[in-house]
């Protein structure tokens, strides 16, 4: 085994030098996290004096999480802008640990930013760096009535920029009277954003819905308000390019109002589709596109490589659809994860501990498609998944997993 002492050392120092952080909030998403406001106390939105901020530091292949709270029901901005090259990307978290928002580039010129109703209690949003690169950026959440950080989607004939409302009056209905019945398969509408920036549809008992907006040319973004113009949800980026919104806790009966838009075409057709919310199957989803970790219970094919010794490699074929691994640590130390396809893929990478926590991420490395994972790790069982960004099938993959020992 290799020695990292150096390494290890200046690791070490650096982390001792942060502040105490929060644990087991947002289903764990929010170990390690640091409050918005310096203190759990001072990092309520609604008692803030204005918004708050953070710089953070992104390291390769890492998030950085900033808890907040809020103590009444509220609509609340979430940002970030990366400084010089930086492209941001956010994920927000409830307490349950569900992406409840994720964006991209709304905030304009790379930087993320999305507006949301939210319900008291402590939220976690999750900073990361789009190709896995090193980063530093500012993050900043607050009222819709707080100054913004970000610009915004620049408004053009292609780009109508970002929704902040829907009309609910001149939006094209999606189908004639309640869509109860509909769900199981699915109603859907093909659009240019352009031509129906807004649809509507109807329910007549309490449903739990997933929404989907797919075309990764147009790049389409979905806000969902309810009839009374109060926002509920919103997603850019999920799948990809495509949006995509899980409402796991039941919608009220009433009118509901999807705003549409596309961030790179607005004149290429979306289909968007409404349809009943399967929580297994949004679980396995999930897990396919790495967000989550499987379990290991033998439900979900994940290939045990059993104890890492020293150095392993596997050749693989991968997809779009994430390829699990476990393997065993016996003793702390540094693993290091690498993928090569000669110049055939781009592939991605995640790490996740036992307990479903994600260690780690990376899209691209060493000014390459391919991915390389660097963690400290303790003793444990830990899962690693890869897959292929885009729309690349059945790529002849090479995966190399190194452990690295801290001398005594």
């Amino acid at each position: 085994m290799r020695a990292i002492g150096n390494v290890m050392l200046a690791v070490g120092l650096a982390l001792a030098g942060l502040p105490a952080a929060a644990q087991g909030l947002c289903g764990g998403a929010g170990d390690g996290g640091q409050w918005i406001g310096g203190t759990e106390a001072a990092s309520d939105i609604l008692t803030a004096p204005a918004h708050l901020e953070q710089l953070a530091l992104v390291l390769a292949g890492q998030d950085h999480v900033s808890l907040f709270r809020v103590s009444t029901l509220a609509d609340i901005r979430a940002e970030a802008a990366g400084r010089g090259a930086g492209d941001p990307v956010i994920d927000l978290r409830n307490g349950a640990g569900e992406i409840i928002l994720s964006d991209d580039d709304s905030g304009g010129d790379g930087s993320a930013r999305g507006e949301i109703a939210l319900e008291p209690g402590t939220y976690c949003l999750s900073l990361r760096s789009y190709d896995g690169s090193p980063m530093t950026a500012t993050v900043r959440v607050g009222l819709l009535s707080h100054e913004p950080l970000t610009t915004g989607v620049p408004v053009s004939p292609d780009n109508p920029g970002l929704v902040e409302a829907c009309d609910i009056a001149a939006a094209f209905p999606m189908a004639e009277g309640p869509v109860d019945d509909k769900l199981a398969a699915g109603v859907t509408v093909t659009a240019a954003p352009a031509d129906r920036p807004f649809l509507s549809f109807q329910l007549a008992g309490e449903r739990s819905l997933t929404i989907t907006a797919d075309n990764e040319q147009a790049d389409p973004r979905i806000v969902l308000f309810d009839e009374y113009g109060a926002q509920i949800a919103e997603n850019d980026d999920h799948d990809g390019l495509n949006a995509l919104i899980d409402l796991a806790d039941p919608l009220l009966s009433g009118r509901y109002c999807i705003a549409l838009s596309a961030l790179s075409d607005s004149s290429l057709p979306v289909t968007v589709t409404v349809k009943a919310y399967d929580a297994v199957a949004a679980r396995l989803a999930r897990i396919a596109r790495a967000e989550v970790a499987p379990p290991l219970d033998g439900s979900y094919p994940v290939t045990a490589l059993g104890p890492l010794e020293r150095r392993l490699h596997r050749d693989i074929r991968t997809g779009t659809t994430a390829t699990w691994f476990s393997l065993d640590m016996a003793e702390p130390g540094l693993i290091l994860i690498e993928t090569g396809t000669d110049g055939e893929g781009d592939t991605a990478l995640a790490l996740f501990d036992d307990l479903g926590r994600k260690v780690s991420f990376n899209d691209d490395s060493n000014d390459t498609l391919d991915s390389m994972i660097a963690a400290r790790i303790m003793p444990g069982t830990y899962m690693v998944a890869v897959w292929q960004v885009g729309d690349r099938a059945d790529v002849a993959t090479r995966m190399l997993i190194e452990r690295y020992a801290i001398p005594q």
